[in-house]
């Protein structure tokens, strides 16, 4: 069998793949203890999916993806306009208590720079235009969500927000994995053997999502227990995001005319958020443990369920412009 066909298998397989790996998870995280190890693991793992995920986007038309402005402003729109007003609402739902409120909008306002793309990727969705925009959505994040905090739980919330987070996830998670992927692309362009290690390394995108899946999952199921009641509180809200930030996202895409490819992007960017990266935020709050972190790692349960979901879904967007 040669490595289309078993790319093709894997990519047919995958929602079988992604459960099983986060049920191995689930029961991984419940029968051995240890969380900090597996934590440890979960920038490395996210690094090398990230890569191979880069791998299989062009890199020539990265350049020309920067110029797509009516993407960016599609982007910009849903992740820093629709998404906060969708959460104003949603928070309302929540418990008055102040830390819980917390960190449902941390992780709700921040959209996702990294594994987006590669379910991107994997959603028939214009992967190279989501790694295009990630320095820009980047720094808009840093920059806005003190910004929401203040106006939707005043001046206090948002001394909070520190960039060096931030920046350390864009340098590991996305930085370093697309020079090494364009380093590979170059070497696969010039030479025989280059071109045989970028075809095996075209295998790795599945069971490279799958590692993550297990490691996060396995890493954030220990620390769930330690506040049920509270993360159990925020989960409804949780899901109602996951179903209407996509929908958002896909009415913005084709008020905007954007192409079908360029609309599922930005329905996944509405979806996917940034909770590896705002975690060490929440670690940094007086206070924070265990509340903070279990309702942040909730969020990031719910998501990659609903990702799976996406991967299905969202291919059958069609964001034309409308008549």
């Amino acid at each position: 069998m040669n490595t289309s066909a078993i790319r093709d298998a894997l990519e047919a397989r995958q929602v079988w793949i992604y459960f099983a790996a986060v049920l191995a998870a689930v029961a991984a995280g419940l029968l051995i203890p240890g969380p900090d190890v597996r934590e440890g693991t979960i920038n490395p793992a996210l690094a090398l999916m990230l890569f191979v995920t880069f791998l299989q986007v062009p890199m020539a038309a990265l350049g020309r993806a920067l110029r797509e402005l009516r993407f960016m402003g599609a982007l910009l729109a849903v992740n820093f306009i629709a998404v906060p007003v969708l959460v104003l609402g949603l928070v309302q739902f929540l418990p008055a208590d102040p830390l819980i409120r917390l960190g449902v909008l941390m992780v709700l306002l921040c959209p996702c720079i990294d594994y987006v793309v590669t379910f991107a990727h994997l959603g028939r969705a214009d992967a190279r235009l989501l790694l295009a925009s990630t320095p820009v959505l980047l720094i808009a994040q840093m920059v806005l969500l003190p910004i929401y905090l203040r106006l939707f739980l005043g001046a206090e919330a948002a001394a909070y927000v520190q960039p060096g987070p931030f920046i350390h996830a864009f340098v590991w998670l996305i930085a370093i994995p697309f020079a090494l992927a364009v380093v590979v692309q170059a070497w696969a362009a010039r030479t025989a053997t280059g071109e045989r290690v970028s075809s095996w390394l075209g295998l790795a995108p599945v069971p490279a999502t799958a590692l993550v899946l297990f490691i996060v999952v396995a890493a954030v199921v220990p620390q769930l227990g330690q506040a049920l009641d509270k993360t159990l509180s925020v989960v409804p809200v949780y899901v109602a995001f996951a179903v209407l930030a996509p929908i958002a996202g896909w009415a913005v895409s084709r008020l905007a005319g954007l192409t079908p490819e360029a609309g599922r992007a930005v329905a996944f960017s509405a979806g996917t958020r940034n909770s590896l990266v705002v975690l060490p935020l929440a670690l940094a709050v007086p206070g924070a443990v265990p509340i903070l972190p279990a309702i942040i790692v909730a969020q990031t349960l719910v998501e990659l369920i609903a990702e799976l979901v996406y991967v299905q879904f969202i291919p059958r967007f069609d964001a034309r412009r409308p008549d």
